[in-house]
C-alpha cells in the first residue's frame, strides 16, 4: 500500500470522528440503495443544508458516491429537477499506522490455493470448521439456548461482528436475511468459486454452531451483496 494512499484512506476515516458526519454516513450505507439529502436529515434529526454539507463532504472524501433521479418517479415538463442521492462508495479503505499490507499476501495465497481442488476444498472446509467456531462462542454468549429470540440476535450479531451486514429478507420467507457486504469483496472478484464457498462454509458453520435449525445458509450470488442468503431449512419445512 503506498505512502499516498495510506494518508488519503486515513485522511477520509477521520472525518467520521465528526458526529453528524459519522451518522449520516452509516444511515447512508445502513439503506442499500441511493438516499436522498431529506431523507439523510430527517433520519439523522439535522437541517437539510448541514446534511448536505457533510454529505458532499463524504463525497469528496471517497466514502460515498452521488447519482440523480427524479424521486418522484414523474418525466417531462413539471416533473422537477432530478434529486442528488447517495450511496455508499464501492471502493475499499486500508489504514493501517504504521502502514501494513496484508491484502497482497492474501491475493497470492488466493492464487495458491484457488490453483488446487484439493487445496481449494480444505479452505472451504476450514471455514465451515471456524464458522461452527464461532457459532457455538456466541451460543454459549447468548446465554438462553432455549430462546430462540436470543439464538437469532445472536446470529444476527455474529454476522455483523464478520462484516456481513445482514438485513431482513422480505421476500425470502419468515427468518430469512440477505447479507448485504461481502467481507471478502476484493477478493471474490478474482477467485469468485474459492471465496464464495468459503463464506457458504463460514456461515453454514456459525448457524450450525448456534444450533439453529430453522434456517439454512444457501449460495444465490447478486450483483452487490454476499453470495450468501440465509432462508427458511427445508427441512424445518417439511412435516414431520
Amino acid at each position: 500500500m503506498s505512502e499516498r494512499r495510506s494518508e488519503r484512506d486515513l485522511a477520509a476515516v477521520a472525518l467520521l470522528t465528526e458526529p453528524t458526519r459519522r451518522a449520516l454516513y452509516g444511515y447512508v450505507a445502513s439503506r442499500g440503495k441511493p438516499v436522498g439529502r431529506d431523507e439523510a436529515a430527517k433520519a439523522t434529526g439535522v437541517a437539510r443544508g448541514l446534511a448536505a454539507f457533510h454529505l458532499d463532504r463524504l463525497v469528496e472524501a471517497g466514502l460515498l458516491e452521488t447519482s440523480f433521479a427524479r424521486l418522484s418517479g414523474r418525466r417531462g415538463p413539471g416533473a422537477g429537477r432530478p434529486a442528488k442521492l447517495y450511496t455508499r462508495a464501492g471502493r475499499d479503505l486500508d489504514v493501517s499506522v504504521p502502514p501494513r499490507d496484508y491484502a497482497l499476501p492474501a491475493h497470492i495465497l488466493s492464487d495458491v490455493v484457488a490453483g488446487s481442488r484439493s487445496v481449494r476444498d480444505e479452505a472451504v472446509e476450514r471455514a465451515h470448521e471456524v464458522g461452527v467456531e464461532l457459532g457455538a462462542e456466541a451460543r454459549l454468549e447468548a446465554g438462553s439456548p432455549r430462546a430462540r429470540s436470543r439464538l437469532r440476535e445472536a446470529l444476527l450479531t455474529a454476522l455483523e461482528n464478520e462484516g456481513f451486514e445482514p438485513e431482513p429478507d422480505d421476500q425470502g420467507g419468515a427468518g430469512a436475511l440477505r447479507l448485504r457486504n461481502c467481507p471478502f469483496d476484493s477478493l471474490a472478484k478474482e477467485h469468485t468459486d474459492l471465496m464464495c464457498g468459503m463464506n457458504h462454509g463460514l456461515v453454514r458453520g456459525l448457524v450450525e454452531g448456534l444450533q439453529i435449525g430453522d434456517v439454512e445458509a444457501v449460495l444465490d450470488p447478486a450483483p452487490g451483496r454476499c453470495c450468501v442468503r440465509l432462508v427458511p431449512a427445508r427441512s424445518a419445512a417439511d412435516p414431520a
